[in-house]
């Protein structure tokens, strides 16, 4: 099934999986960006179209946060003011580094949500999610090569 996604939408099939795998739909973009790579798809275009799949949900999740976020926390939450800008002070201190790790399971999905609700800058926020998802499929992509290779 996987390879006749592959075989039948090709790049376009591997941003759609991988845009929907950094939402809370559980998927593997890894699996397919193995798959394409030892089928001698382009690399760079692997990359390309991964990392842009991912960011896209990625920013989704950030929207949802930030745009739902006044509806969530004021209607399910309630959080104390001090203990809400507690929070934010210590997400602006040390939240945007762990954006590189926005690729994570449940825990990256979280993490582009919060970033969203506290309105980090969308610039702060690009950067360090492009940065570890594109970190992440240059170690698939690399692994698989050197396996290959082997």
């Amino acid at each position: 099934m996987l390879e006749s996604l592959i075989y039948d939408f090709g790049y376009v099939g591997l941003f759609v999986v991988a845009f929907l795998s950094s939402t809370v739909i559980p998927m593997s973009s890894e699996t397919v960006v193995v798959l394409m790579t030892t089928l001698d798809y382009n690399i760079w275009l692997i990359l390309v179209f991964a990392t842009i799949g991912n960011y896209s949900g990625d920013l989704t999740n950030y929207c949802l946060g930030k745009y739902g976020n006044k509806f969530f926390l004021a209607k399910y939450l309630k959080p104390e003011i001090k203990k809400k800008r507690k929070l934010e002070k210590a997400y602006s201190k040390w939240g945007s580094p762990l954006l590189f790790f926005s690729w994570l399971p449940i825990v990256g999905e979280s993490i582009c949500i919060i970033a969203g609700a506290f309105n980090l800058n969308i610039r702060i926020f690009s950067f360090w999610v492009i940065l570890g998802e594109a970190f992440r499929y240059i170690m698939v992509i690399g692994a698989v090569k050197f396996f290959i290779a082997s």
